[in-house]
């Protein structure tokens, strides 16, 4: 396809210009020669090497969004642990046992069970 003729889209257009230079970065650690290609012309580049190219770009794509859900999901149980904590150091929803407050009291419908006295 020529310039002008493209079928797929970036979904955030801001992205062109990285995506572009994303694309020589990965051409360049798979070691494939860059020279035939036109401006934006790829067209002299074999099939194979285009297609190892877009190839691990989608999974560097891939593994960058595994990491941000990751980290995504280590902050949110951090908060909810901090959260938890503070509403057990500010005196609501403490359940008191042998070794102090329970983390389970935070839980919403959670009863601890009451020790025989």
């Amino acid at each position: 396809m020529g310039s002008g003729q493209r079928s797929n889209t970036l979904m955030v257009k801001e992205a062109a210009q990285a995506m572009e230079k994303f694309k020589y970065e990965v051409a360049n650690e798979l070691n494939i020669n860059t020279q035939p290609i036109q401006g934006d012309y790829w067209g002299y580049m074999t099939a194979r090497d285009c297609g190892a190219v877009g190839g691990h770009m989608v999974k560097r794509m891939i593994e960058a969004a595994q990491r941000s859900l990751a980290d995504q999901a280590a902050y949110q149980a951090t908060s909810s642990f901090r959260q938890t904590v503070n509403t057990q150091q500010s005196g609501q929803n403490l359940s008191s046992g042998p070794g102090g407050p329970s983390v389970l009291s935070s839980i919403p419908g959670f009863t601890q069970p009451q020790q025989p006295q």
